[in-house]
């Protein structure tokens, strides 16, 4: 059998087959359907790709309970026998990623990618990894490798569009974000790589318009893609000053979507903490917002998120708060890991310089985030949203009575 996209598939399934389909396709373009192949997996635990894909959609739960639910999956994917050296190399991906390896597993997709430049999973794979490590170039190279062999696939086009707007070349992004929507008008990574083109240009009027003439696309995707582009819109009411339509879009659209996943919660709590610093009474919006992150407990699995956690629970003065920075102290001091040294150099600094402001000790923070700030990409995180950390180093400075300075940021 072959994949949506032409790919051999060592399958004789319809309904495997379907389920595989569903993942490539629902992975890339963040449509709910991809969960069905969970179903397709455990239906047909002999087929080694469709358990591939299972484990990994499980270790894209980004929670530390992952490795465990991906583990029965991954174990009847790397029994299969008879698979194609692609299919190969999606059960070792999902090994790597359940392991921890994340440099090797890089490597890997892009060396994939190269052979198979119509496989999208992998495509999507590397440059969710190297986005997350900050080597943007590398989100940049390894979409390059997929061109000209997918050219015709709109996606390939939209994450080809983000690797360039986050290297800041910025009309390489356009050109290629509206290729990709020339293909397909709805192709959500798109419209979200023209939403940072937009920003941070400070195109506000156009960026706005432009967003809400395709939000009506966003209304069946998965949580993350429907409450982020939102949330990209709702940076714009921000700086038009539409308060009504920013509120709204909060309760509406980023918040309230799926409540216990990662990204949905550091969505609500970077927009509500960009709504405080530009001066907006969010009422009691971060008490539920709150609640949800406590129940994370001393999760770590991501440094970007993790300090996203930390500033709600401070923000909040929840006593995880305290829990959250041991865990994040005792992570900085773990060298087995392949990030060590960004917890230790990086994210600690930044931790510590968030509790400092939830705290309301101005000079620390302004002193610990200083640290942090020139190397903050390496923890993950697009140039918009990190900028979430330079608000609270620029509250701290106009709060410590470091006007100048902040006049200067």
């Amino acid at each position: 059998m072959q994949d949506l996209y032409g790919l051999p598939i060592t399958c004789t399934n319809d309904d495997t087959r379907q389920g595989i389909d569903d993942f490539v396709h629902g992975f890339i373009a963040f449509q709910p359907k991809a969960v069905n192949v969970l179903k397709a997996a455990k239906a047909d635990p002999g087929n080694g790709l469709a358990n591939a894909y299972a484990a990994l959609l499980y270790m894209l739960l980004e929670a530390p309970v992952a490795p465990k639910l991906a583990a029965p999956f991954l174990e009847n994917a790397e029994r299969a026998t008879g698979l194609t050296s692609r299919e190969q190399a999606a059960v070792e991906a999902a090994r790597l990623f359940h392991d921890g390896d994340i440099p090797k597993l890089i490597a890997l997709c892009e060396a994939t990618v190269t052979a198979h430049p119509r496989d999208m999973v992998m495509l999507k794979l590397g440059q969710y990894h190297t986005f997350n490590i900050g080597d943007f170039p590398a989100m940049l190279r390894i979409a390059e490798c997929a061109q000209p062999g997918a050219a015709d696939i709109a996606y390939a086009h939209g994450m080809r569009a983000f690797g360039f707007e986050e290297c800041h070349l910025l009309d390489h992004a356009e050109a290629a974000a509206r290729h990709a929507l020339t293909l397909e008008e709805s192709e959500p990574w798109a419209h979200h790589a023209l939403a940072h083109v937009y920003l941070t240009r400070g195109q506000v009027g156009a960026g706005t318009a432009f967003l809400e003439s395709v939000a009506h696309h966003w209304a069946d995707l998965n949580s993350f893609m429907h409450t982020h582009n939102w949330w990209h819109l709702a940076l714009f009411y921000i700086s038009a000053g539409r308060i009504d339509d920013l509120l709204n879009a909060y309760d509406t659209h980023v918040w309230g979507i799926s409540k216990d996943y990662s990204q949905d919660q550091v969505g609500a709590v970077s927009l509500l903490a960009r709504m405080e610093f530009a001066g907006v009474n969010v009422g009691d919006r971060w008490e539920d917002v709150a609640d949800h992150i406590a129940k994370r407990g001393a999760d770590t699995t991501s440094p970007f998120l993790t300090l996203q956690y930390l500033y709600a629970l401070g923000r909040t003065r929840r006593p995880e708060s305290e829990t959250l920075l041991k865990a994040i102290e005792a992570r900085a001091e773990d060298d087995t890991k392949h990030d060590h040294a960004v917890w230790r150099d990086v994210i600690l600094w930044a931790a510590h310089g968030i509790a400092a402001h939830a705290a309301e000790d101005h000079e620390d923070c302004i002193r610990f985030l200083g640290k942090a700030l020139p190397r903050l990409a390496e923890g993950g995180g697009s140039h918009a949203q990190r900028d979430l950390f330079e608000q609270i180093h620029l509250d701290a400075l106009i709060r410590a009575g470091r006007t100048s300075q902040a006049q200067q940021v």
